[in-house]
């Protein structure tokens, strides 16, 4: 079976977690702290906080800016549902953005006719490591007096127009999950540029403690949402290997697409004008005529596994059940996610592997006609 991802791992991860083991302390410590500052130094920001999923790290985000019951923040529609379950969560209404089909991420057009005198927040998605077009969703932030908070936990290390994605909003969430660039097994990140936030951040992030002379005073009530040394310091060895598990797959996504050319029935992502695609994931759009869902089924029967590209949100049972949407309000993301298609990549591969994962589609397909 040829996988859909398999995180690059070995002896490094080892020698740090055995150091770690080796000092009898844990938690949060000088390992976390380390990976923190070379994650901030890799995108340049300011302030960078390990949190134990790009789930908390958003939903924290969200939480510093003290928004009101109610308020709405605009979410982009394709997304997996942690982007918008965060913002139900904090109490405030999701109000769901359709994607260009061309790079999966927010439209700026069906954003900006969605805003109200509630609206608050822009999450844009940064999706399967395609930097969203950022310059609109900027100018319809300042537009409005909007924050934006980017969900770039697929694009650590992804670009727009040569700055880093998740360093352009106010706030930026990184994910360290097994199917990303890195891992730290679970795990997360917030990137932002303002001490007032960063201050927040870090003491909520740790049950809302500020640390006296000889124990903590609680004057919040926070969260336990703290990454543990011994995940710092495996994300300390996998960012040695971040730059040529980028180059990797870059290189793999540009002979899988040639490789997909001409197939018919199959449209392999693009890379944008305005900057890198790192292609955490790499995901192909499937015409209406092919069920996606049957081409899975063949395709892992044929020892390929593949998935869908992720979830049309206000498609999902929740969302319709309480925010009153039917499948296909926002048909660009409904068609996404009944018609999109992950093959497997990762850096590790070699071309023999792209040549079977590409035969697998072209069976699956014809055979389906």
């Amino acid at each position: 079976m040829i996988r859909l991802t398999v995180p690059l791992v070995d002896e490094r991860e080892l020698e740090e977690i055995a150091a770690v083991l080796k000092t009898g302390y844990y938690t949060q410590g000088p390992r976390v702290a380390q990976f923190e500052r070379q994650i901030g130094d890799l995108v340049g920001a300011k302030h960078a906080f390990a949190m134990s999923s790009c789930t908390t790290a958003l939903q924290l985000a969200l939480h510093t800016l003290e928004l009101e019951p109610g308020d709405e923040a605009l979410v982009a529609d394709f997304t997996f549902p942690a982007t918008s379950n965060i913002v139900v969560t904090e109490g405030l209404k999701p109000v769901l953005v359709d994607i260009n089909l061309d790079t999966f991420t927010m439209d700026p057009t069906d954003l900006e006719s969605k805003i109200t005198k509630r609206s608050r927040v822009i999450i844009p998605v940064h999706a399967f490591g395609c930097a969203v077009d950022m310059n609109p969703i900027m100018e319809i932030a300042k537009k409005y007096n909007l924050t934006v908070i980017e969900d770039a936990a697929c694009a650590l290390a992804t670009t727009y127009n040569g700055t880093y994605c998740g360093t352009i909003g106010t706030l930026g969430c990184y994910s360290f999950h097994p199917r990303k660039a890195i891992t730290t097994g679970e795990g997360g990140l917030i990137t932002t540029d303002r001490n007032d936030l960063a201050k927040k951040i870090a003491i909520l992030r740790n049950h809302g403690g500020i640390k006296g002379d000889f124990y903590y005073y609680y004057n919040e009530a926070g969260f336990n949402y703290r990454l543990s040394d011994i995940q710092g310091a495996m994300g300390i060895a996998q960012l040695e290997k971040l730059d040529w598990i980028l180059e990797n797959k870059r290189r793999l996504a540009a002979l899988l697409r040639a490789k997909l050319e001409g197939l018919r029935g199959v449209t392999p992502p693009i890379e944008p004008d305005w900057g890198g695609h790192v292609y955490q994931s790499f995901v192909v759009l499937l015409d209406n005529a092919i069920d996606r869902d049957a081409v899975i089924r063949a395709m892992r029967e044929k020892g390929v596994e593949t998935t869908l590209g992720t979830y049309a949100v206000h498609a999902q049972p929740y969302y319709m059940k309480t925010y009153g949407y039917k499948p296909g309000d926002l048909p660009n993301s409904y068609s996404a996610f009944r018609q999109s298609l992950t093959l497997p990549l990762y850096p590790q591969m070699d071309e023999v592997m792209l040549d079977t994962i590409t035969g697998s589609l072209y069976n699956a397909i014809k055979e389906l006609k």
